[in-house]
């Protein structure tokens, strides 16, 4: 019998809210943060995908290069 791993919290430990909810941080809304730890894996995944998209309508993406000399 395999265990489930737990989906972890997308928590970047800054915890900001704008205007529309929704964490600078993580992306997660006020709700989604606080129903976290009572949340199943499914319904974890799902709020990671709208974080990603909000994320992504954000504009505020994180773009990293490697240089290859």
């Amino acid at each position: 019998m395999t265990s489930l791993i737990p989906v972890k919290s997308p928590c970047v430990h800054v915890c900001i809210l704008n205007n529309d909810d929704v964490c600078e941080g993580c992306y997660r809304t006020g709700m989604e943060i606080s129903r976290w730890g009572r949340m199943d894996n499914a319904e974890k995944q799902l709020v990671l995908q709208a974080c990603q998209q909000r994320e992504q309508d954000s504009g505020n993406l994180m773009i990293f290069s490697v240089d290859q000399d």
